[in-house]
């Protein structure tokens, strides 16, 4: 099976960690034997990247023949949807965004692709479409594993006396890195012994380090889909405060060290007490193995598979 993947979220030169999701997704694909060619349509960069992508599929298309195409966010869909030669599998992220016009646009092309995947049973709800798949990126588990505290420190130069809350991520407004610091400010008025740390733009092979080093993780976001960086630090067994947003209350059910916080700095301090409390480590590795790269690739191949007999069975009948 031969597939084409557009994206426009992907690490590149000037960003290791943009998309990483995706690229793991890639690898993951690839391990299953799939021909995997990614075509980047760097829409962060310039808008205009988005028109210079049309006729860089088409010169794609002419030179080699794939099976399908799987696009990634909704402006990359539009761009497959120049073409009615193959089908398309539609993944949408960023389930915040089905309120403004982009969310419209999810909508419109639903019905121009054959299938569509969202991350989690809230997203779904919010597009509104009841026959979408809803397959949540998964973590690398051999990448993403629990190594000595003291190792990672001394790896990062960090303190091993102090305790260390993590913000990961991209700040973006809708992260509410600012949370974080407000949290962070409530709990220096409490005790002198924590520090913030906030790791943005590092190669994605680094972040497992910081994973390790780190006491509790933060996600502070307004909304989300299924967070991948939730499933990293579980894949460390590193203790969590979040919001409830996507399918985190599901994905953290359960697991002790683990707690969901209101999108306040007292409750998120309360809960990162709480999580300090814990003096160790979770079992959140035992709770998502189901949630590995390798097992989402097999779900996507399922759905390549049915999505491909399909348009066999049409061609028949005509």
């Amino acid at each position: 099976m031969r597939v084409l993947m557009l994206t426009n979220m992907y690490p590149h030169e000037a960003d290791r960690s943009f998309g990483t999701f995706v690229y793991e997704q890639v690898r993951a694909l690839r391990a299953l034997g799939v021909d995997i060619d990614v075509l980047f349509i760097n829409g962060r960069a310039s808008r205009l990247n988005y028109l210079a992508a049309y006729p860089r599929l088409w010169r794609q298309l002419r030179h080699v023949r794939y099976d399908l195409i799987h696009a990634h966010y909704v402006f990359s869909g539009m761009v497959a949807r120049a073409q009615w030669g193959l089908p398309i599998v539609q993944s949408f992220h960023a389930p915040g965004q089905m309120h403004t016009y982009q969310g419209w646009l999810c909508r419109r092309l639903v019905p121009l692709v054959d299938a569509v995947i969202v991350t989690s049973e809230d997203h779904k709800a919010r597009l509104g479409y009841e026959g979408a798949h809803i397959i949540p990126c998964g973590v690398d588990f051999e990448l993403f594993a629990p190594r000595p505290q003291a190792e990672a420190r001394a790896a990062l130069g960090w303190d091993p006396e102090r305790k260390v809350v993590l913000w990961v991520g991209d700040p973006r407004p809708e992260k509410r890195v600012d949370l974080a610091h407000a949290t962070y400010e409530v709990l220096r008025r409490r005790r002198d012994d924590v520090d913030l740390r906030v790791v943005s733009k590092v190669p994605h092979d680094s972040v497992p380090t910081y994973m390790n080093a780190g006491d509790v993780l933060l996600l502070t976001s307004d909304h989300e889909g299924s967070p991948v960086v939730i499933k990293e630090a579980m894949a460390c067994n590193l203790p969590i405060v979040a919001t409830a947003v996507g399918d985190v209350p599901q994905v953290l059910a359960g697991v002790e060290g683990c707690y969901l916080a209101e999108q306040s700095p007292d409750d998120f301090a309360a809960k990162v007490e709480l999580a300090l409390a814990l003096n160790g480590r979770t079992r959140g590795r035992e709770a998502i193995q189901h949630l590995q790269t390798n097992v989402e690739a097999q779900t996507l191949v399922g759905l390549y598979e049915q999505v491909l007999a399909r348009r066999r069975a049409g061609r028949a009948a005509q």
